[in-house]
């Protein structure tokens, strides 16, 4: 059955009572089979840091990524950032607050790492990432191993109280419980600069669907990149281009 719902509307440029919380890959960046292969084109860059400039340093990003990477990615720019999905986030004091993880956790997400790379090899196109502390699965480069790849991971997350799965595009990814990109907007919405803005949350994926219901809860803005469907977000953007001129438009 078709969708019977208009096209969600463009978003409005921001104002400056605006806080912005940016996913990165496939909202920023296109997907590459290897995650470690992406680059962020330079005026993308500069406009982000113009936009936190405007609003005061009210813009972080909210990524499955690690902070390192997120880092490495955007440097010279060092804006408050939730990686891992929330797991690790950064204030803008530049504050840490990362979990330790229990040596019982560790030792089997290791176990599940040697296990996923056995897997990996008897299915060429398949790529297992390591985060630290979760471990993502892709397929990018293996599509016809899709079935296998969420049937092991279904397998390898039973009994683990710890741990929870979460899909997105051609990944599955073994995230820690408690983890996700609308806690990480709350809590940054809790602290300068963030409290008493507007939170404005792009997003493309599976992911990004819990940093929409969020900025959504605090009357925020909500805005998908593509045409996914369903989703909880409001406005939309139809691809990673039409982001990089919104994100021009709203640099000055």
């Amino acid at each position: 059955m078709a969708n019977d719902l208009p096209p969600r509307p463009p978003p409005p440029l921001l104002d400056d009572a605006c806080a912005l919380f940016l996913d990165v890959d496939g909202t920023l960046i296109e997907f590459e089979r290897d995650p470690e292969a992406v680059t962020l084109l330079p005026e993308v860059r500069d406009a982000i840091g113009r936009i936190s400039d405007r609003l005061e340093g009210a813009v972080a990003l909210i990524s499955g990524r690690p902070l390192g990477q997120l880092d490495d990615l955007f440097a010279p720019l060092h804006l408050p950032a939730a990686g891992l999905h929330g797991h690790e986030l950064r204030s803008a004091n530049g504050r840490l607050d990362s979990p330790t993880d229990t040596t019982d956790t560790s030792e089997w997400l290791h176990a599940v790492h040697q296990q996923a790379m056995r897997f990996a090899h008897g299915h060429p196109g398949v790529l297992v990432e390591d985060k630290g502390r979760s471990l993502a699965l892709h397929w990018r480069g293996a599509p016809h191993a899709a079935g296998d790849v969420r049937a092991f991971a279904e397998r390898h997350i039973r009994g683990n109280a710890g741990y929870r799965l979460q899909p997105g595009d051609h990944v599955v990814e073994f995230v820690p419980e408690g983890s996700d990109k609308g806690r990480a907007l709350q809590q940054l919405m809790q602290h300068p600069p963030f409290r008493g803005r507007l939170p404005v949350f792009l997003g493309d994926d599976l992911t990004d669907e819990f940093g929409f219901d969020a900025a959504n809860a605090q009357h925020g803005w909500s805005v998908l990149v593509g045409a996914r469907s369903p989703s909880a977000a409001v406005f939309a953007l139809p691809h990673i281009r039409s982001v990089h001129a919104w994100l021009q438009e709203n640099a000055y």
